[in-house]
């Protein structure tokens, strides 16, 4: 695509829309793989002998953490490699993983199969969202994120539909247990894993844009040894590896990762002794200590994708912003079925067909809405898109607050479209704000950033502490009420990236430069 001139609309192949297309049914896989665990809840928790913190450990931490772990260097993979290669392998590894969990027979079993997930669901998003965002031109890139990002909805809703289906069917064959003595919840992770396999013969025969071409950038050198980077980059974040990068850094930044790992194992082990869950806040340490050591080498590794990312406040402010509203969309959509069956009287098939239905509705309309708004309100205001996102933090408690108090359960199921839609419009806006604050051979490193956000602070948290909250009060709807004491928070974000964006898309070019970036 040859660089356009001032005034001109860089046109968009019709290719470009095919690709998105695929990358969307990718996206329905990833969430349906994700998600099932909702509606299957009920069922595991009887099982396995397990409690409701553990199954929020299970859907949120377990998955989230290592999701975000390896998001980073999957997401630098993705800038340096093939994207097309890596989302194939990426499909292949969470859709065997997610066939795998049907065989789980403890809750420990189960953890390591949704490790397994994360790690493979950690490549698609940063591949897709840097795909996107050099077939799709900047005027229309929430659109096209959002579209991609629709498929997060229709993905969760189509597996709870499902998932209830599954073991209905199931157990009525299988009363007294199926073939190798599985349940009707294994059964489900088994048959809703297999498809994805296909999926990635699909996918395998996509092309591969020109970084930067929706841009007319130049396209940058392509990377000598892309694998080199990446276990380079492991090394970075993975504990204990963690230790040898920083040592690689020399003595002062070996020092300064030992003093961030002693002061976060104390912070956790202060948390163990006041009686906390040791899982969760064990994988959550590991998390956030990974992080840190990722970031402090990044900063001596790649100057200018630290002071695009990282020492960026808009870029942060968004990324919190819309990771608290995640914290507030996951816990929702993994509690209301069972809400819905153990609250209410629905019935599994019942709970996963409504809810599931009105998701996949709700979700798609929220975010595409969303996304069109975002970009329209972008071509008015350099900062208009946070709109959006400053909209989507003060509209949807008002229906979660009325559908976790009701005892109708068709009011519960009318609060939820609201709830669920609201929740979701904020999605494009705020990942293409973050794609627009950064040069192109940044953006899957963006993505892998942005979801730090969405997992660490939105899945790995927003669902246990919820369940924990559940367990410790008695009460479920107490637990997901709890969760509104972060709007506050996820507001003053919004607006604090609505005030500095501006100026940090504007000056991009020349922070980075000034980190030492050079662009022809």
């Amino acid at each position: 695509m040859p660089p356009s001139t001032p005034g001109d609309a860089p046109k968009t192949p019709v290719y470009a829309w095919y690709v998105l297309g695929i990358l969307f049914f990718v996206y329905v896989l990833n969430f349906i793989d994700r998600q099932i665990i909702s509606i299957l809840a009920e069922d595991i928790k009887r099982d396995l002998a397990l409690r409701d913190e553990d199954l929020g450990f299970l859907y949120g931490t377990a998955f989230g953490v290592f999701y975000a772990l390896f998001g980073i260097p999957l997401g630098r993979l993705a800038d340096n490699w093939h994207r097309v290669r890596l989302m194939t392998l990426g499909l292949a590894l969470w859709s065997t993983m997610t066939a795998l969990s049907g065989f789980a027979r403890s809750g420990t079993a189960l953890a390591g199969a949704r490790i397994g997930v994360g790690i493979g669901e950690a490549s698609a998003s940063p591949s897709a969202y840097s795909l996107i965002s050099d077939w799709f031109p900047k005027r229309l890139r929430a659109t096209a994120l959002a579209i991609y990002s629709a498929g997060l909805y229709v993905g969760g809703g189509i597996s709870l539909g499902i998932g209830g289906l599954i073991v209905r069917g199931w157990n009525e064959a299988y009363p007294a247990g199926g073939p190798m003595g599985l349940a009707g919840w294994q059964a489900a992770f088994l048959i809703v894993g297999l498809p994805g396999l296909m999926l990635a013969l699909l996918v395998a025969t996509l092309r591969e844009p020109v970084r930067g071409q929706s841009e007319g950038l130049p396209p940058p050198p392509p990377h000598p040894a892309p694998f080199t980077a990446f276990m380079q980059e492991l090394v970075t974040i993975v504990p204990p590896l963690t230790l040898i990068g920083a040592a690689q850094g020399g003595a002062r930044a070996l020092l300064t990762n030992v003093a961030g790992l002693v002061i976060i194992s104390g912070l956790v082990s202060l948390l163990i002794g006041l009686g906390e869950p040791v899982p969760q806040w064990v994988a959550i340490g590991i998390g956030v200590y990974a992080v840190f050591s990722w970031a402090s080498a990044l900063k001596r590794r790649d100057a200018p994708t630290f002071a695009l990312i990282v020492a960026n406040p808009a870029f942060l402010c968004t990324v919190v912003a819309y990771g608290l509203n995640a914290f507030l969309s996951y816990t929702v959509s993994f509690w209301a079925a069972p809400y819905a069956i153990r609250m209410l009287g629905a019935s599994p098939a019942e709970a996963g067909f409504i809810i599931g239905g009105m998701g996949a509705v709700s979700g798609f309309l929220g975010v595409t809405i969303g996304g069109l708004m975002a970009d329209r309100l972008r071509a008015r205001h350099p900062a208009g898109r946070l709109m959006v996102v400053i909209f989507g933090a003060i509209a949807p408690p008002f229906a979660i607050a009325a559908a976790f108090t009701t005892t109708n359960l068709g009011l519960f199921y009318l609060m939820l479209f609201p709830a669920q839609t609201l929740a979701s419009c904020a999605l494009g806006a705020a990942a293409a704000t973050t794609q627009d604050l950064v040069l192109p051979r940044m953006r899957g490193t963006a993505t892998g950033t942005f979801l730090i956000g969405t997992t660490l602070l939105g899945l790995a948290l927003g669902p246990y502490l919820a369940g924990r909250v559940s367990t410790l009060s008695g009460s479920l709807s107490v637990g997901v009420l709890a969760m509104l004491v972060t709007v506050p928070v996820t507001l003053a974000a919004a607006i604090m990236a609505f005030h500095l964006v501006p100026a940090a898309e504007a000056n991009r070019e020349a922070r980075a430069r000034a980190a030492g970036e050079v662009i022809d």
